[in-house]
């Protein structure tokens, strides 16, 4: 699975809070989360992102709350992929859950910049920009990737339960 896209790029201990503000969670649709996602960080970040671009942070993206309101916010826009070195522990699982991948990788905050172009080969555990960098990540397991192929958990016990 290759993603392309625009890096937008965060810092260390993102929390679900700044990923989709508390005062927009009394609604059950999923296309309001999205509308305001980093919101107070970065007010321009939902009108701009673009299908398939991706975000890049420091240590202990996620942390916070355990809601799954936060991937799915990022999932909404079109955001296809987080790339941080560490990740929240619930974040971790409820990204997973609804599809979105999570990949661990030590250099890309130090090495990626807020803007660039890459492309990321999730089974392969690489990211390249478009100016010839190469960065390897640490791959995604496997019972993990099938989550994401199938659409998330939901959707791959629906496909297991077909076969």
């Amino acid at each position: 699975m290759i993603i392309k896209g625009r890096v937008w790029k965060f810092g260390d201990h993102v929390d679900t809070d700044l990923i989709i503000p508390a005062r927009f969670l009394n609604n059950a649709d999923p296309n309001v989360f999205s509308k305001h996602c980093f919101e107070d960080a970065r007010p321009e970040f939902a009108k701009e992102v673009k299908e398939g671009d991706v975000v890049v942070a420091g240590v202990n993206f996620g942390c916070g709350s355990s809601r799954e309101h936060a991937p799915l916010a990022l999932k909404g826009l079109g955001i296809r992929a987080v790339i941080a070195q560490s990740f929240a522990r619930i974040f971790y699982r409820n990204a997973f859950n609804i599809g979105l991948p999570l990949i661990q990788c030590g250099e890309a905050h130090e090495k990626l910049s807020d803007g660039a172009r890459v492309t990321v080969d999730l089974e392969g555990g690489v990211i390249e920009t478009d100016n010839g960098l190469r960065i390897q990540t640490e791959t995604i397991p496997d019972f993990m990737m099938k989550l994401i192929m199938a659409g998330g958990l939901v959707e791959y016990i629906k496909k297991g339960r077909r076969s």
